[in-house]
């Protein structure tokens, strides 16, 4: 571990805080004071305890930050060269490694994930703004043949004001993922992050200012999403809002945008299937399957929560799979377990509530299926790694998202049903498939609905890879070049010669 790291985590377990965390709005290039002049308490899942505050912004607040992106819209960041946007989303992404490791401690004391996964969310923001460095100077349109009396061609603009929602699961590079291509395609934006995990957002805003960002280009401002987020998303102002979150919001996000005729990229929920064909090989397919559902304790729209496997080999792979995850440790995200905390206790709750009554009803719970604490402390939100085995097509846990390590345990007697079951939800993010038969693999990628299909390999792929969902799980797609077509629009102009 670096002296920074350890530096830090030794100044956070002493007085439960750190020095010269961001507490107030950014907007306009500096630090604002909400209009309201009240704060947000933010928690350490890992112990339960509030160790920030930050802005409570309202419509006030959204008003002063869209104003400002409208602004630097107009007036600055549409005349800055396609090629100095590159040059600022590079030293963006020198900024991010440079200040890497506060990052991933400040990312694990807001969400409660662990060290090494707040580390790789970070080196994935980095490469996020240097992908889209890459990109900002080779955004070109194309030359139309008409016949040789006209001189027809396309040009791609920016939206203009771009509204970023960010989930609370993956604060910090579910913001770079947004806002990266948004500023290459010459957009400027307006972040509102989750009230549960505001600091990363903020801190990402200072790092891009440092890198040379025109003031008002990107601004983030804090609070509820009732009291900050609404009024956002309903700003006419506003041209394109990307968020992130649960199925629920999202709908009201699209109704509110749609007043305005405003284009929305959703990222919804999922009830991803990783299907598991007799033919695998079974210990790397339950090394996968284990962290397809766990990663993160389990908070992740793409995860694999529901296990599809061939009749033949399901007793082996669920008692392989429960003695691993009886294996995994549970703690505070800053000692590095396998697991962190869930990020609130709200959420918490709900994971705890789908357990409880699945035992009521007699489901068979092979492993886990209870909270626990950090075990040094006796504090913080924890559940337990679990898996409920032999459950019906229709049953609540196959067909609700429950955002939590809960893996859901589902027998098939053939390919032909594992594709009808895997396809036998409201939702399509993501799907798993293990097999040593690259046909069958191939075969049911082609047919399964899902926006992104992994073979052999659990969240296969990066930052290159599109990513988004079909069905309830939204649509759009963010990452790769793809990534940027939400923020630009195509403007044909044809001349008669």
């Amino acid at each position: 571990m670096s002296r920074v790291a350890e530096a830090l985590i030794g100044e956070y377990f002493a007085s439960g805080t750190l020095a010269q965390l961001p507490s107030r709005h950014f907007i306009n290039g500096q630090w604002c004071s909400p209009a309201s002049g009240r704060q947000l308490e933010t928690f350490d899942p890992g112990t339960g305890r509030a160790f920030a505050a930050v802005a409570a912004g309202d419509a006030e607040d959204v008003e002063l930050a869209v104003a400002a992106a409208d602004k630097a819209m107009n007036e600055t960041w549409r005349k800055v060269l396609p090629v100095e946007r590159s040059r600022i989303l590079q030293r963006a992404a020198e900024g991010i490694r440079t200040n890497a490791e506060r990052l991933a401690i400040v990312e694990c004391l807001d969400n409660g994930k662990t060290l090494d996964e707040a580390r790789g969310d970070v080196r994935s923001a980095a490469r996020l703004f240097e992908y889209y460095a890459g990109a900002a100077d080779k955004l070109q349109g194309d030359s139309i043949p008409l016949g040789p009396d006209y001189v027809s061609f396309t040009h791609l603009e920016p939206v203009g004001v771009t509204a970023h929602i960010i989930p609370w699961n993956y604060p910090f590079s579910t913001a770079a993922r947004g806002l990266a291509p948004a500023l290459a395609a010459g957009c400027t934006a307006v972040l509102k992050p989750a009230e549960q995990t505001p600091l990363s957002a903020l801190l990402l805003a200072e790092i891009l200012h440092q890198a040379g960002l025109p003031a008002g280009v990107c601004n983030v401002l804090t609070g509820t999403g009732a009291e900050a987020g609404a009024p956002l998303v309903a700003n006419p102002k506003v041209c394109h809002v990307t968020f992130t979150g649960s199925v629920g919001t999202g709908s009201l996000v699209m109704q509110a945008a749609a007043r305005n005729i405003t284009s929305v990229t959703l990222e919804l929920g999922g009830k991803s299937p990783a299907v598991v064909l007799a033919d695998c090989d079974l210990e790397a397919a339950v090394e996968d399957v284990l962290w397809g559902i766990f990663s993160n304790a389990g908070q992740i729209c793409s995860a694999g929560s529901r296990l599809i496997i061939e009749r033949s080999i399901h007793g082996e792979f669920v008692e392989r799979l429960a003695l691993r995850a009886a294996q995994l440790t549970l703690g505070h995200g800053l000692k590095n377990p396998h697991i962190g905390a869930i990020t609130s206790l709200e959420q918490l709750n709900k994971i705890s509530a789908y357990v409880d009554e699945a035992k009521k009803r007699g489901v068979n719970v092979v492993v886990g299926g209870a909270r626990g604490v950090d075990p040094q402390s006796g504090e913080g939100w924890f559940f337990q790694p679990t898996v409920l085995d032999n459950l019906g097509p229709m049953d609540r846990l196959v067909q609700e998202e429950i955002f939590g390590p809960v893996l859901a345990v589902q027998v098939a007697d053939s390919v032909e049903e594992a594709l009808l079951l895997a396809n036998a939800t409201p939702f399509g993010l993501a799907a798993g498939i293990y097999t040593r038969d690259i046909t069958k693999a191939l075969r049911l990628a082609r047919d399964i609905d899902a926006g992104q299909v992994y073979i052999n390999e659990y969240f296969a792929g990066g930052v290159e890879t599109p990513f988004g969902g079909n069905k309830l799980s939204g649509f759009g797609r963010e990452k790769g070049l793809e990534g940027l077509g939400s923020y630009c629009r195509s403007k044909s102009v044809t001349a008669r010669i």
